[in-house]
């Protein structure tokens, strides 16, 4: 059976079939009983788009769900990628010129700007990839 990351969240609107949802990420440290004394607690609010498995309301209480598998691809295509595009700059213009270290690293640097603008075309048929679901609690 395939493993599926679930948050709970509220339903802030609907249009059509799918629903535009609030979650409260939290980390490790915020589900501690301790926080109030270390203060490193930490969480944030994240709003996303996801289909509707069942009609909704604003306010219902929903859990969201993606599949792991998807998540994975997500760090993939975010930092993975990102970071190994870079090195490869650094190391082909480090070896094939003699440039300058700040100027290396502009264009490494830019070639990370180039990487995000690539996918930021084809986002419309990353989120048909990574479509997340929602369920009434």
């Amino acid at each position: 059976m395939e493993e599926l990351i679930r948050h709970e969240g509220i339903v802030l609107s609907t249009e059509g079939k799918m629903a535009h949802i609030v979650i409260l990420q939290t980390s490790a440290c915020a589900a501690c009983k301790a926080k109030s004394m270390c203060m490193s607690s930490e969480s944030q609010q994240k709003e996303m788009d996801a289909l509707m498995l069942e009609p909704m309301n604003v306010g219902d209480r929903v859990e969201v769900e993606v599949r792991e598998q998807l998540a994975w691809k997500a760090v993939l295509l975010a930092y993975i990628v990102p970071f190994l595009v870079m090195i490869a700059v650094i190391t082909i213009l480090d070896i094939a010129t003699a440039l300058d270290e700040a100027v290396v690293g502009s264009i490494s640097l830019a070639s990370m700007a180039l990487y995000f603008l690539v996918l930021r075309l084809f986002r419309s048929k990353l989120q048909k990839q990574f479509s997340f679901t929602a369920r009434k609690l």
